[in-house]
């Protein structure tokens, strides 16, 4: 009879087995996967009968199990790892950022309390503080916290601007106040913003959408024409979200000026540099983000252009007491080993409770690869980016996003306004039915582009000039 033990864990021999098996079935795919094509058939009927064939009723091997979701994987979602993947921000993983995930799968580390993984609650203070550093913050007032993606950044750093606002919104909510909250941000910011309104109970009409100018930056002189007229009304505000990287176009809001006006109106400044917030690591490009050390907070995801697996998000702070305010909470079913001590248990200071060891990705990235590694390979993506610039003005592709950010958006200056729209998704629609590269639609000042965006660490002047061909062949077809 089989022991309960091995249904679940599998011997020693089958667990090597097994192990190297899946190692190298991962090896192969990373290895060959520009032989793969990048968009699936989206045949509902065809993934559910996928999803559906093995049944718990029958159970099979590991092998059969793991060829299976292969199978399914490689057949069936879009590859974001490959080098022609120019898409969102959503990039090829690096091997030790996917060996951490193997390690914290492994090992299992419970990041709740302090004494159930000093070491892994310690890394992760090391990694937060590292990078607050670069972005300005003082070692020794910065404060953070990984988080499961921008989002929770995003609604973390609503959450400690009311708190740090509103001193009684912490223990009475909103109910509490005399006054009616509201903050700012731009018509490109990310919409987990109108999400984070919502959830903190302030519901979406809190959520004030300013104008940009005519670069898609915020504009700060409409940013405080609202203020004004909001204050005048009754209404309180309390925080403005600036955007280090827009999602569609890869603009940077001008983080100091919004600083200066933060500053005189006494609001609480977030930048959301999920994405655009790596430039500070590359001194070529730190200056786009010029101002973010007076920001009271920052959103920035590893899991874009630090290239580890998904998901990795970090709120970071220089208020070194305003996460403690937030969240802080006891328990009497909580461990009590590390009472005394002088730590902090990470349940204490963030929405999340049990949680994985979400910054070892990171951690075993820096460590291996180092800030000149980064360096180098955010200079490539960057130089990238510059290179189909270049390209696509020498075959009559007119780029309309004024951004040093490897994020293009571009069109065809001949097609009349009145076909944008189609010309636009034939084009996309020609590129992804290819299967060699993938790329997206965008409008811009309520006109309808095309968006490249270079994610991949291995992506090459070949794949460049590949998708280039690819465009020039679809505009080909569109204008026989």
């Amino acid at each position: 009879m089989m022991k309960h033990s091995s249904i679940l864990n599998f011997d020693s021999d089958e667990r090597i087995d097994i192990g190297t098996y899946l190692l190298e079935q991962i090896n192969d795919y990373m290895t060959n996967i520009h032989e793969i094509p990048i968009s699936p058939e989206l045949n509902v009927d065809s993934v559910k009968a996928h999803a559906l064939k093995l049944s718990f009723e029958h159970p099979v091997n590991a092998r059969k199990a793991i060829d299976h979701i292969l199978e399914g994987l490689r057949q069936y979602q879009v590859h974001t790892p490959h080098p022609r993947y120019f898409g969102l921000y959503n990039p090829r993983p690096n091997f030790m950022g996917i060996l951490a995930d193997t390690i914290t799968a492994a090992f299992n580390p419970q990041l709740a309390a302090w004494s159930h993984a000093p070491i892994a609650v310690e890394v992760e203070n090391y990694v937060l503080k590292e990078i607050a550093s670069k972005f300005g913050y003082s070692a020794e007032t910065a404060d953070g916290t990984f988080t499961t993606g921008g989002a929770e950044a995003n609604l973390t750093a609503v959450l400690t601007a009311l708190t740090h606002h509103f001193p009684s919104y912490a223990k009475e909510g909103l109910r509490s106040l005399p006054v009616h909250p509201v903050m700012y941000a731009s018509a490109e910011s990310h919409h987990s913003l109108v999400k984070a309104a919502r959830s903190s109970g302030l519901g979406t009409d809190s959520l004030r959408i300013i104008r940009t100018d005519s670069e898609m930056h915020i504009d700060v002189r409409a940013l405080h024409h609202q203020i004004q007229v909001d204050r005048d009304a009754g209404y309180t505000p309390f925080l403005i979200i600036a955007t280090g990287g827009t999602t569609g176009a890869g603009v940077i809001d001008p983080i100091n000026e919004i600083a200066n006006l933060a500053e005189r109106e006494q609001l609480w400044l977030h930048v959301d540099a999920a994405y655009g917030g790596a430039a500070v690591f590359v001194p070529e490009l730190r200056d786009l983000l010029h101002g973010i050390d007076r920001a009271d907070s920052i959103t920035f995801d590893a899991h874009k252009w630090m290239s580890v697996p998904m998901g990795a998000g970090i709120y970071i702070t220089r208020h070194k007491d305003i996460l403690h305010k937030a969240f802080s909470i006891t328990a009497d079913y909580m461990p009590k080993e590390g009472a005394d001590l002088d730590v902090i248990d990470p349940f204490t200071h963030s929405i999340q409770w049990s949680r994985r060891f979400i910054g070892l990705k990171v951690y075993l990235s820096l460590v291996t690869a180092g800030w000149e590694g980064y360096h180098s390979i955010l200079q490539h993506q960057t130089e990238m980016g510059n290179l189909l610039r270049r390209e696509l003005g020498r075959s009559n592709w007119k780029v309309v996003n004024d951004t040093v950010l490897p994020v293009i958006c571009f069109t065809d200056p001949d097609i009349q306004s009145k076909s944008q729209s189609h010309f636009t998704s034939y084009i996309c629609q020609e590129v992804l039915r290819s299967g060699q590269a993938w790329i997206s639609v965008y409008e811009i000042n309520k006109v309808s582009v095309l968006r490249a965006c270079i994610t991949n660490y291995d992506t090459t002047e070949d794949d460049i000039l590949v998708l280039i061909q690819l465009l020039n062949g679809a505009r080909a077809k569109y204008l026989e």
